[in-house]
């Protein structure tokens, strides 16, 4: 079982940029793959960013390809997700799951284990 809290949300100004984390409770937290997602009141949670257990593999959407960063420390039990060139259209709750097969998946159903969300607003 992993547990997890997003932290690091706020308001920001376009182009700004800001760093979520994920910390994790757990003591196999290093054999998940842990992803990053978003949702915006009333539409789909759509995937952001993923990392491989070991951190080797990771994957990104299109729209945040460049301008978004996932990393992981694994003796932190935590992954940070940092975000670069902030637009309006990133704002959205952020959330971070976890996916036991420990392999980055880009869509929602392997990831077993969710936080609470955090919330990004980015103002034009």
């Amino acid at each position: 079982q992993v547990q997890l809290v997003e932290s690091g949300g706020g308001l920001v100004q376009a182009g700004a940029s800001l760093r979520l984390s994920c910390a994790a409770s757990g003591r196999t937290f290093n054999r998940y793959a842990i992803g990053w997602f978003r949702q915006v009141s009333g539409k789909e949670r759509e995937f952001v960013a993923a990392i491989s257990w070991s951190g080797r593999d990771t994957r990104y959407a299109d729209s945040v390809k460049g301008r978004f960063t996932i990393s992981r420390d694994n003796a932190k039990n935590t992954v940070n997700l940092q975000m670069n060139s902030l637009k309006p259209e990133d704002t959205a709750v952020y959330y971070c799951a976890a996916d036991s097969s420990g392999v980055p998946h880009l869509e929602l159903y392997p990831y077993r284990f969710w936080g609470q969300g955090t919330q990004v607003t980015v103002s034009s």
